[in-house]
Order: structure tokens, then C-alpha cells, then sequence
């Protein structure tokens, strides 16, 4: 069995739990108020404004043998840079307010994540970031095909509100075309044990981080 292949068996579970989330089945079938719509919005900035900093961190941390890797990382972050910005255009053609975000902080399952990845790539194996590209590429992936033209009727919002959402969709396909083949490629157990760890707990913090989203216009505390 391929790597890729091993790590979506291992994830599984969690990925399962992820998407039998009740707001998840809602916005599968577009059925998500339009507070829930920024409340995600809101979060997937907190860390989307990560990503390269996240990735530069990587790259920088990759030893030499896996060169091939930091290459990767590199057109990665070419592709990644500035979509922190697509978020906000987003919160502020649905009405949201898009400076209130910026100086706000998010949600603890977020902040959790956030802190775990940087710890990951200094403390441990900066490989196991390729765990948060599998968990979060995946999941937008299955959002946008299947969610965001139904949400955008539903709410009746002008297609400028989801250009982070719809734009995920079509480049994260041919991202995990890609990531198919590095993962394959990435022979080493210790490096492939890092990857499945920080899925799993990527799985984890964002499967709570959807739970405390307001789901049809009612308030949902945060999990602690």
C-alpha cells in the first residue's frame, strides 16, 4: 500500500467524525445561516494568515535529504501567499467586518492548532506539517465541490463572498494531485509516523473548531 493510501486508512476515524458533524451535513447539503458562513470564515483566516509562515518554517527546518521536499514547500508557498486576503474580501462582501477579525483571536481549537503545528516543525519534525495539508486541503476540497454554490443561493450572497471558498476548490484538487506524489514519495517510518501524528490531531482541533460554530443562526460555545 502507498504512503497516501496508509495515511487516509490511519485518518479515517477522524476524518469520519469530522464529516458526520452536524454543520457539516448542513453545509453539504447548503443549509448554513449566514452567521455560520462568517463565523467559518472568521476561523479559517486565523489560520489560513498562517500558512506560509507555517510553510517558510518547514522549508527552513527540512534536512538535506529531503531537498526534494523543500522544493515543494517553495512552489507551495508561491501558491498560498496572500490568501489571507481572499478570507477578508469574503467577511466583507457578506457584510461581516473584516478589520473586527483581524484584530480579533481565534477560537481556542484554532490557536491550538496554530501553536501545535509551529511546535511541530521546531520541537519535533517539521515533515508532520504535511499532516495539517492533508486534513485541511481535503476538507476544503469537499466543502467547495459540494457546498458552496448551494450555500451561496441559499443565502443569496454575490459570488465575490466565497472566492476563498470556490477558489480552494479547483486549486486544492490539483494540490492533492500533487501531494499524492510527495507523500508517496516520503520513505523514511519516522517521517511518515509524523505526518499520520499531526493529521490526527489537525483532524482533532478542527473537528472542534467546527462543533463550536454557530450552526442555524443558534450560539455554540467553543469546545476548551
Amino acid at each position: 500500500m502507498s504512503f497516501f493510501d496508509t495515511l487516509q486508512q490511519a485518518t479515517e476515524q477522524e476524518r469520519i467524525e469530522l464529516f458526520n458533524l452536524p454543520i457539516i451535513r448542513d453545509a453539504l447539503e447548503g443549509d448554513v445561516s449566514l452567521e455560520s458562513y462568517r463565523a467559518f470564515l472568521a476561523q479559517a483566516y486565523y489560520h489560513v494568515r498562517h500558512t506560509v509562515p507555517l510553510m517558510m518554517a518547514c522549508g527552513a527546518r527540512l534536512p538535506l535529504r529531503l531537498e526534494w521536499l523543500r522544493k515543494a514547500v517553495c512552489e507551495y508557498i508561491e501558491d498560498e501567499y496572500g490568501h489571507e486576503q481572499w478570507v477578508l474580501n469574503d467577511i466583507e462582501a457578506c457584510g461581516g467586518d473584516r478589520v473586527a477579525v483581524q484584530e480579533g483571536r481565534p477560537s481556542l481549537p484554532i490557536e491550538l492548532m496554530v501553536s501545535f503545528l509551529y511546535d511541530l516543525i521546531a520541537r519535533d519534525n517539521p515533515v508532520g506539517l504535511f499532516g495539517m495539508v492533508n486534513v485541511l486541503e481535503g476538507t476544503s476540497i469537499a466543502l467547495a465541490t459540494h457546498a458552496a454554490s448551494s450555500i451561496r443561493e441559499r443565502l443569496d450572497l454575490p459570488q465575490s463572498a466565497f472566492s476563498y471558498l470556490s477558489s480552494h476548490g479547483s486549486l486544492d484538487i490539483e494540490h492533492m494531485q500533487t501531494y499524492r506524489r510527495l507523500m508517496n514519495s516520503l520513505e523514511d517510518p519516522g517521517d511518515q509516523a509524523a505526518v499520520i501524528h499531526a493529521a490526527k490531531v489537525v483532524y482533532r482541533l478542527y473537528t472542534d473548531m467546527f462543533r463550536g460554530l454557530p450552526r442555524n443562526g443558534e450560539h455554540l460555545h467553543a469546545p476548551v
